[in-house]
């Protein structure tokens, strides 16, 4: 059954070191001067209303240019395929972003941008997705870490007739001060959210991402090795499905080097079923505020805590821009989450670290969408409310990160005999809401179970005995 969910109810910057430990207070005062300085040069987002859920050896060394496909950035200059409305790129300067594109055969119909600089790109002007000549253009780490684990995730990728042209080990995964330009914004503007900064509001965007400081290498756990240590680093991503419940399986995921969760993550009394640790936690602002304010009541009271644990948060619009710019400012939330009267500080009841609080770049999302997840959906005058589950974007997020990854409470054939999430008192049938492709991302995860890549957690139902 489909249904849907009103909506509940987006070149001047500051460069930080991460490792200099940025405080949040010191943003407040930055952050409401800039947003006032430039409030007459651009108009606020249009919402869009969309329905949101929530061991062998390993070392580092450096990718060279020529270890990924470089693609020249395309001008601007096309002509918009499938509407009569005719638009012109704001490209003035060509993004400096590299690509490893699909096979000829494979590549979907491309536009070449020519956009009016007085005229904005507006997902209205659009009966479907629009698809531009650099829609396969992302911005890429180059000379970031690689991995040597000969059974990692990137090494069965590159061997993969389905994955060796689609995997792309060195994405930029983070967005940051360092990582937010001019020719970026224009680039990224042709994209919708969460795949790119279409309708959003500049002088919000620039203003809260240039307090994030630069992250010096995108492969973190990488990174987080001592020089010359032999590991290979396996993480179990831990989903919110019924399937977990009764499972037993939480000592075998605190056995992981790294455990990453998700929105409604409750742990409290399901200890053997999900486990304990927490290294990396996920969620939009929505999923987040929707968690706190239906599941207080089981013990979900704040984000998780831990010294070392990161979040990670998955930028769907403009209402997360507003959700950052409170949390800078530490002020209560506002028409975004009417119903939900609280300062997003709270949920980390402030001890929050900028260099652990990590935005997902937009260029890694949109890859996520055109290469393993991208719904018929996206063909129809529907498009807009479309992307991938919170849980898809932080699972396909680890296998960027990890060499080893184990999948726990994810969809699975059979899913209808379970409930919704592993913390649910009675018993829910699981929603395919219209915004989300459940049956995609289901194909997804067997495909990658069945092909070695990633190991799913699955209950195949019993024979029934016979008497």
């Amino acid at each position: 059954m489909v249904e849907t969910l009103s909506p509940g109810s987006q070149d001047k910057r500051t460069t930080v070191e991460r490792t200099g430990k940025p405080s949040l207070q010191s943003q407040d005062m930055k952050i409401a001067r800039g947003r006032e300085s430039q409030h007459k040069q651009l108009t606020t987002a249009r919402k869009v209303p969309v329905k949101h859920q929530g061991k062998g050896a390993t070392t580092a060394k450096t990718l060279t240019p020529g270890d990924q496909g470089m693609m020249p950035n395309t001008s601007a200059g096309v002509q918009k395929k499938r509407t009569s409305v005719s638009i012109r790129a704001q490209t003035k300067t060509k993004p400096e972003v590299q690509s490893k594109g699909l096979p000829a055969n494979e590549r979907p119909p491309s536009q070449s941008p020519t956009i009016p600089r007085a005229q904005r790109l507006k997902a209205t002007n659009f009966k479907s997705e629009p698809r531009w000549d650099f829609e396969e253009n992302y911005s890429l780490e180059v000379g970031g870490l690689q991995t040597y684990c000969p059974d990692s995730v990137k090494i069965k990728a590159s061997q993969s007739q389905w994955l060796q042209h689609l995997f792309l080990p060195n994405l930029t995964l983070f967005l940051d001060s360092k990582r937010f330009t001019q020719s970026e914004w224009e680039r990224l503007e042709h994209f919708a959210p969460p795949f790119g900064f279409m309708e959003l509001n500049y002088s919000l965007v620039q203003q809260v991402v240039s307090r994030f400081p630069p992250v010096p290498q995108q492969q973190l756990l990488l990174a987080s090795l001592s020089a010359g240590e032999f590991q290979c680093i396996s993480c179990a991503v831990v989903g919110n499905g019924g399937i977990l419940n009764n499972s037993h399986m939480g000592r075998e995921i605190d056995s992981h080097d790294y455990v990453f969760r998700l929105s409604g993550a409750v742990i409290k009394g399901y200890e053997q079923d999900v486990g304990t640790r927490t290294s990396f936690y996920g969620f939009t602002a929505f999923s987040l505020v929707q968690s706190l304010y239906l599941l207080g009541n089981l013990g979900f009271q704040s984000v998780p805590m831990g010294k070392n644990i990161r979040y990670l948060h998955f930028l769907e619009g403009t209402r997360d821009y507003e959700w950052l710019e409170a949390l800078l400012l530490n002020q209560t939330l506002g028409n975004s989450f009417h119903w939900f009267r609280r300062r997003p500080r709270e949920a980390f009841r402030e001890a929050l670290q900028l260099d652990n609080y990590l935005l997902l770049h937009p260029d890694l999302l949109r890859y996520m969408k055109n290469r393993f997840l991208r719904s018929k959906t996206l063909d129809t005058t529907h498009w807009r409310i479309y992307r991938p589950t919170t849980g898809a974007l932080l699972l396909l997020t680890a296998l960027q990160l990890c060499d080893r990854v184990s999948a726990y409470g994810f969809i699975t054939e059979g899913h209808e005999r379970f409930s919704d999430h592993y913390y649910d008192k009675t018993w829910k049938r699981l929603i395919f809401y219209a915004n989300h492709d459940f049956k995609l991302e289901r194909a997804l995860w067997k495909r990658l179970h069945d092909e070695g890549i990633i190991w799913l957690y699955q209950r195949p139902e019993l024979p029934k005995s016979r008497t």
